[in-house]
């Protein structure tokens, strides 16, 4: 047998196209966008703004008056639009990586466009049948394209194609991806709440109604809901409190292994440097997000700030997946 030739080699090799990794960059920054629309829409309670789908009150939604694009409609409507041209380029991203020379890119990129389009009509039966349900569904599959077109974006980099061995701690790898997965957990929480209009369950923080962990016995929860309608407050419940505080201890929880991750890679003083550079910033977005938590709370739950704590959190998520690809790319050149 003989040693195949370097010709053969070079011709198997995947090679970078700038161009395309830029498309999957410029893709992946658009859902980050859309996801932001969709978080205003739900802050705004402009889900049903618009009562129909596909039109816009009879219109097609491309031609709906520019006039009437106030209040909630504007919201629900932009988000429509955009969501229509985030569905379209993805199709192309999804064509375009066909002709790669890896298989199994090729693959999971046509997945892609399929759940775009499956995400665009959650969305659109969320509307037609408005149960909430359906938008707790739509939220966290529009974090999973997220984080899947991210991946694409690391996947066509030069990075990742000309990149050499280096040094990951063990089981580290395996621990990063755990903790994306609870971190996704935490996402479909905060949806949950977010959805079921939840999100001021409790509206003091540190405490939980003034206390570590707040009673949710019929009589404690009848004396809250008298002190929610002084404020002018919707009542709450025992299961949306139990939830609000899943997600506090949740929020701890991440923080701890993000931070126990983050020591391990930066102690290790051979470490690859993108790790180190990757976990710093992943502390940095734990932190601001937490932070922002506690901001929505005491802003009553302001559309901005809730909507900047969607943001940060799908990056977080992302930049716990970007980190595991990573580290499983450098133990596989090494």
């Amino acid at each position: 047998m003989h040693a195949p030739s370097p010709a053969s080699v070079a011709r198997r090799a995947p090679r970078y196209h700038g161009a395309l990794h830029r498309f999957a960059c410029f893709c992946a920054g658009s859902i980050l966008f859309l996801i932001c629309l969709g978080g205003l829409v739900t802050s705004h309670e402009a889900g049903m703004s618009v009562p129909d789908w596909p039109t816009t009150y009879g219109y097609n939604m491309y031609f709906f008056p520019w006039q009437d694009w106030v209040g909630g409609i504007f919201f629900e409507h932009s988000h429509r639009l955009v969501a229509s041209g985030v569905v379209t380029m993805l199709c192309i991203l999804g064509v375009w990586m066909i002709f790669q020379e890896r298989v199994w890119l090729r693959w999971t990129a046509l997945a892609i466009p399929i759940y775009a389009l499956l995400e665009a009509a959650l969305g659109g039966i969320r509307v037609v049948q408005a149960k909430d349900w359906i938008g707790i569904l739509h939220g966290c599959l529009a974090q999973l394209i997220f984080l899947a077109v991210s991946l694409m974006a690391l996947f066509t980099s030069r990075w990742w194609i000309e990149t050499q061995p280096k040094v990951v701690p063990g089981k580290w790898t395996g621990r990063v991806a755990a903790i994306t997965v609870l971190i996704f957990a935490q996402l479909l929480v905060g949806a949950t709440m977010r959805h079921e209009h939840a999100g001021l369950s409790i509206n003091d923080f540190p405490t939980a109604y003034g206390q570590a962990w707040p009673k949710t016995d019929a009589a404690s929860v009848a004396t809250y809901n008298q002190e929610r309608l002084k404020a002018h407050q919707q009542p709450t419940s025992a299961f949306y409190i139990l939830t609000q505080m899943v997600h506090r201890v949740g929020a701890v929880l991440i923080a701890c292994c993000i931070l126990a991750a983050t020591a391990a890679v930066w102690l290790k003083r051979d470490s690859a440097p993108e790790l180190r550079q990757w976990s710093a910033i992943w502390v940095v977005l734990v932190c601001v997000q937490i932070g922002l938590g506690a901001w929505t709370i005491w802003s009553n739950k302001a559309a901005d700030v809730a909507t900047t704590h969607v943001a940060i959190g799908a990056l977080t998520l992302i930049t716990g997946a970007l980190l595991t690809a990573m580290s499983l790319r450098l133990r596989r050149t090494a």
